[in-house]
């Protein structure tokens, strides 16, 4: 028989039950990552365990395009195409592969002087590059700036190109986190740690990717990828010897 007094000093959340009857006592503290249960024929703790893992991003994403105005449409068009050619052509020798570079926008529409008067046309056509190499980002940069005025950089993220290692190694530690909290809870209600009665994944929280805006290109300071993190929580019901 589990006392009342000693459950009460050693989990948040105690629930009692003999031969139908319950009886609950409340630290002051409600939280539910840890739950003792106590029923005729069943004994079992409750927890939830976190585990979170930092990486160090591997691949930048260059978001950058060129932008041209003219009198006439096709005009702005086709001066868009050809900026757009030697942005491309530049983005390459610089390092980045043919199959890492798409287009990402292409427009074209009239600007206004007084509507409906057109003053012009503006054309715009986007490029984003996938560096797979970070020690080149700087040299990537600057290539695509070297093109022309025409030139428009519109930021950059960092992403790691593989987090499934890094989820992995978070579900582990989240686990042993859980094993860890609920060994505690069992020896502080004087009962031994069973078998795993259930596991259920409460919530992913994925690396995404860090994005920075077009002001990074005003400094000449290497791009720094900083550190991304993934995190699991997961529940853990035991069983009580």
């Amino acid at each position: 028989m589990i006392k009342l007094s000693h459950i009460v000093a050693t989990a948040a959340f105690l629930t009692a039950g003999t031969l139908g009857g319950v009886a609950s006592a409340d630290s002051g503290t409600v939280s539910d990552t840890a739950r003792v249960i106590v029923e005729e024929n069943r004994s079992q703790v409750t927890v939830v365990g976190e585990g979170s893992v930092s990486s160090a991003p591997d691949i930048m994403r260059l978001n950058t395009g060129v932008e041209v105005r003219h009198a006439s449409a096709s005009q702005a068009f086709a001066a868009a195409r050809v900026a757009a050619a030697k942005l491309t052509s530049a983005l390459r020798q610089a390092g980045v592969a043919t199959e890492d570079l798409r287009t990402s926008e292409l427009s074209l529409g009239p600007e206004y002087e007084n509507y409906p008067k057109v003053s012009g046309y503006r054309a715009a056509q986007g490029v984003e590059a996938v560096v797979r190499d970070l020690e080149s980002a700087d040299r990537v940069i600057e290539a695509a700036v070297a093109v022309g005025e025409e030139v428009r950089l519109n930021g950059l993220s960092f992403e790691v190109s593989d987090s499934r290692g890094a989820l992995t190694a978070a579900r582990d530690l989240a686990f042993a986190d859980a094993r860890t909290r609920a060994e505690q809870y069992a020896s502080l209600a004087g009962r031994e740690l069973g078998r795993v009665v259930t596991i259920s994944e409460e919530s992913v929280t994925p690396p995404r990717p860090v994005a920075y805006g077009a002001g990074f290109a005003a400094e000449k300071a290497s791009v720094s990828p900083g550190q991304q993190t993934v995190s699991v929580s997961v529940r853990v019901v035991y069983g009580l010897g």
